[in-house]
């Protein structure tokens, strides 16, 4: 949902299926292959078991449908087919029916380590296997309604729950850290970061003060929230989440851990 993308996404062909080339399937291959190494011992095992239920390949991208099949007996939800680009309407829209938007592209190697856009590994790889979920997948649900009918300076409040959660999100286990945050999960370096690095600071979840901590896109995070359970995001699904945006707005945003953003000269 950035301004602009140098990237356009593959449209369906009439029978839902999406031609990538050798090349995108080739880097599908390469980003599974070391993402699937990094994440050992670091992902929760909700999302380990939501990847051996969508048992994706490793040779290709995975057609669209492949994913559905799995998804919508577990929880109901289905991914969509989306541009590069999407509005934040189009985007509550999508959570508040259950779907969950999948920009059809895929990085170029000269962005193979980072991408700031959402892109068909990031959101597959990322996100899907917790979609499996029902606790997730609820709160996922919840939020996009609240989105949904909320007003343009409230989704700049609900913004955050999601970066803290669904992209940014870790868990205490019994075992030590872990993360189901797709945003973490989809990259070698914030996994690694996430939770080996002293650097960040790691705060019990409390949703007042998730809403009030701003973030950048384009840096390691300076802040993660920790839940206890992945039940814990049914829970939040459930209280009054814009009764506690008007709470956040009333006592104001935390001040930055993190330097502002530096403007490009023109």
């Amino acid at each position: 949902m950035s301004k602009s993308s140098q990237y356009v996404s593959h449209q369906s062909d009439e029978h839902g299926f999406i031609h990538w080339s050798a090349e995108e399937n080739q880097i599908w291959s390469e980003l599974m292959q070391r993402q699937l190494s990094c994440i050992e011992g670091k992902a929760c095992d909700e999302y380990l078991d939501g990847l051996k239920k969508l048992n994706l390949p490793l040779d290709r991208i995975p057609q669209l449908s492949e994913i559905n099949a799995v998804l919508q007996p577990a929880t109901g939800w289905k991914v969509t087919e989306v541009p590069a680009l999407i509005s934040f309407d189009r985007f509550f829209q999508l959570l508040a029916n259950k779907e969950f938007p999948v920009a059809t592209f895929i990085r170029c190697r000269e962005e193979f380590d980072y991408l700031q856009e959402p892109d068909v590994f990031h959101e597959i790889f990322g996100h899907c296997a917790m979609l499996t979920h029902p606790a997730f997948a609820e709160f996922t649900h919840t939020y996009g309604k609240l989105g949904l009918a909320a007003s343009k300076e409230d989704r700049v409040y609900l913004a955050r729950l999601y970066w803290f959660t669904i992209e940014f999100g870790l868990l205490t286990t019994k075992d030590g850290l872990r993360i189901y945050g797709g945003g973490i999960l989809s990259s070698p370096g914030e996994t690694q970061y996430a939770i080996g690095s002293d650097i960040p600071e790691r705060k019990a979840f409390d949703v007042v003060d998730v809403l009030r901590t701003p973030y950048r896109i384009d840096i390691m995070q300076p802040v993660y929230f920790m839940i206890n359970s992945i039940n814990d995001l049914f829970d939040v699904s459930q209280l009054d989440l814009m009764a506690m945006v008007q709470q956040a707005k009333a006592l104001g945003l935390h001040a930055p851990k993190f330097p502002p953003k530096e403007k490009k000269a023109s």
